[in-house]
């Protein structure tokens, strides 16, 4: 074991990216006078005819929704990705240079109801949508090199309608974050003969500093390397590559998981806790003809909120022009119950 530095700045590595965090534990305690957000909405009806994510309810593109009583897939009708784009053409300079970006985008509610989330849906609900996610990676990853699923959740995170849904977008390409990830992984699996994620979920269930929950299959960890102040990284046990290599008892098992990470971040602030949320794993198309033992399936959950429901942690200045930098050691977000704007036991339940 290492001794963990509380009080005094010091750099952190994150292994996924290549890069540094710079860790300032000693600016929690500076006056906050900046902004101060909204709670989010007390009351959103079960069904509102205006919505256009509610089951019968027509879309902007003029489709009727069918009366759904689970989960709901449709193409995205204002999609960043369409499968028939053309290619943009040649460049005449090296530092004007275009690729050709095709996919699609596709959109999928997990409930009927508008006003559950996640957290507050059934496990067997829970494991509807778990399922429905491993049939996309299966269908589309047969044809795109990669498929990404995120949750965007609450106004705070750019989140455009209230009704529990994801995204899921399917590119010809390798996006940044994937590739970055990839390379880092395929470095430290080529020079330590171990999955580096799963490596790391082993070394976390021994050390105990920074676990957030678990069971049989999964671990929840807020990451030795976190920038945002409450994120998270689900972690199977197991090596897994994709959410579809997921057994029947591992999916139930994730349903069990994430419903418990996600109520503990409801009662944090006692507030419907946004965030953005999304699964890496290894990449598909052409690429799953290769061997991809290097990677290692996971979810990343990057909450914004900073000391209470109303304050958030912005990425400005220093972040987006040096490196990114966080107000809280990762060990603090889980051992030390907060006295600011909260009240005490709530941050405990995260331990739990």
């Amino acid at each position: 074991m290492f001794p963990v530095c509380v009080e005094h700045q010091h750099l952190r590595y994150n292994p996924l990216r290549d890069s540094w965090v710079l860790v300032s534990a000693h600016r929690m305690k500076r006056p906050w006078k900046g902004q101060v957000e909204k709670p989010p909405a007390d009351e959103i009806p079960r069904q509102d005819p205006s919505n256009p994510l509610c089951p019968g309810n027509t879309r902007a593109n003029g489709e009727v929704n069918p009366d759904y009583d689970s989960t709901f897939l449709f193409d995205n009708d204002f999609p960043a990705l369409q499968p028939n784009a053309p290619e943009p053409g040649t460049s005449d300079h090296p530092l004007f240079q275009t690729k050709g970006a095709r996919g699609v985008c596709k959109v999928m509610c997990f409930h009927p109801w508008s006003d559950i989330t996640l957290p507050l849906m059934k496990m067997c609900e829970i494991k509807t949508v778990i399922d429905k996610w491993a049939e996309l990676i299966e269908d589309l990853g047969a044809t795109y090199p990669w498929v990404q699923i995120f949750e965007n959740k609450g106004d705070m995170m750019g989140c455009s309608n209230p009704h529990p849904h994801c995204q899921v977008w399917a590119s010809n390409f390798l996006p940044n974050e994937p590739s970055l990830s990839d390379r880092c992984q395929r470095e430290y699996y080529k020079k330590h003969g171990v999955p580096l994620l799963l490596d790391y979920a082993t070394q976390e269930a021994q050390r105990q500093d920074r676990l957030v929950v678990e069971n049989e299959d999964w671990l929840v960890v807020v990451p030795y390397w976190a920038t945002w102040p409450f994120q998270t990284l689900l972690l199977p046990r197991r090596h897994v590559l994709r959410l579809n290599d997921l057994s029947i008892k591992e999916r139930e098992s994730l349903a069990s998981i994430m419903k418990r990470l996600l109520t503990k971040y409801d009662n944090l602030f006692e507030i419907s806790f946004p965030y953005s949320m999304g699964w890496h794993g290894a990449p598909t198309g052409q690429y799953l003809k290769e061997d991809m033992s290097h990677w290692q399936l996971h979810a990343h959950y990057y909450p914004p909120l900073l000391r209470s429901a109303t304050v958030r942690k912005f990425m400005v200045g220093y972040e987006m022009l040096a490196s990114e930098q966080r107000d809280l050691t990762p060990e603090q977000v889980k051992f030390q119950p907060f006295a600011y704007q909260v009240k005490p036991a709530i941050p405990m339940l995260l331990m739990l």
